[in-house]
């Protein structure tokens, strides 16, 4: 007798929510975490492997003739080598559209907190300089120091799919002007959109909602955060890569922008000596990666994780790349 698929995670614990039943027959197996060597061992016999973070290889493909698919339980898909994956008949697919809402509140709240320069104040309420001021409140220092409403300040977005989207239907909600961005290097613009260089150098604000590859790796660096205003602010809670943080760490050191808020890093976790966490910038706020980590929020990506392998397993493939 036929035994049931055999669906193998690999990495259940980087998703801490429960997981609603599958409703197709199976064999399940999960590890809390999964070392890159671990891979072919834990995947024999699996149809479909299920990886947020491990990252699944031509060579683990090629010693896994009864991989069908590879379930990823995230947006981001840049850890499966998608040639060969092609090359060997494995589908791939991924989460859409989940975290809407987390990400896109994630995005201003940083920006709040940089505009309002919440930083800066709570410490100096917490040094004892407002218990000891003269007057009712504390005004800033410097200009570096100033507040900023949201409301009448222009915002560029780069990426138009669903969370860039969601982040520019809340900064209208401030009263901001948000516009997106067109590709670089592009030979037209779409209309509605602004080019490349108009939003380096009109933006407010510039937030990032783009997939991370070849054509966008450190498409912020320090000859684009040169063309900035010196009041703008740069977001990213998409990936880490998107921008040259060693490039990035000069500028907010050298008042070239007024200041940045990530919850990415190029890698993740950061080790020991990041120079971006060693910096201690009033005008910097990185976030460990949890623009997604809302219960409501990861409860919904495990629901579409699920379904997806359950469509699957019934020949009604979705989201596949």
């Amino acid at each position: 007798m036929t035994q049931p698929d055999l669906i193998v995670f690999l990495d259940q614990n980087t998703l801490p929510v429960p997981l609603k039943p599958l409703d197709v027959p199976h064999r399940w197996q999960s590890y809390p975490q999964t070392a890159p060597e671990q891979v072919i061992e834990r995947l024999q016999g699996a149809t479909v492997a299920i990886t947020n973070k491990v990252p699944i290889t031509r060579e683990m493909l090629a010693a896994l003739p009864e991989l069908k698919l590879i379930a990823v339980a995230a947006t981001g898909y840049n850890i499966i080598d998608m040639a060969a994956a092609r090359e060997y008949r494995v589908g791939v697919c991924n989460i859409r559209d989940y975290a809407i809402h987390g990400v896109a509140e994630h995005t201003l709240m940083l920006l709040l907190a940089l505009r309002r320069q919440l930083l800066v104040y709570r410490q100096r309420v917490q040094a004892g300089e407002w218990q000891n001021a003269p007057g009712f409140c504390l005004f800033a220092r410097t200009p570096a120091e100033a507040m900023h409403d949201l409301a009448g300040s222009r915002m560029a977005v780069i990426g138009s799919g669903a969370l860039g989207q969601a982040t520019a239907k809340l900064a209208q909600a401030f009263g901001m002007q948000t516009f997106f961005v067109e590709r670089k290097g592009a030979s037209s613009v779409r209309a509605g959109y602004l080019s490349w260089e108009a939003a380096l150098q009109t933006a407010d604000v510039i937030s990032l909602h783009c997939p991370l590859n070849e054509q966008t790796r450190n498409l912020i660096g320090a000859a684009e955060l040169a063309q900035m205003k010196r009041s703008a602010i740069v977001l990213n809670t998409a990936r880490g890569g998107l921008i040259d943080e060693a490039a990035l760490l000069a500028a907010l050191q050298a008042g070239v922008i007024a200041g940045a808020g990530l919850d990415v890093l190029l890698t993740e976790p950061p080790r020991a000596g990041a120079p971006l966490l060693l910096a201690d910038l009033p005008n910097l706020i990185v976030t460990p990666h949890v623009a997604w980590a809302s219960v409501e929020t990861m409860q919904t990506l495990a629901d579409q994780l699920i379904d997806n392998v359950a469509a699957f397993l019934r020949g009604e493939p979705r989201h596949l790349l």
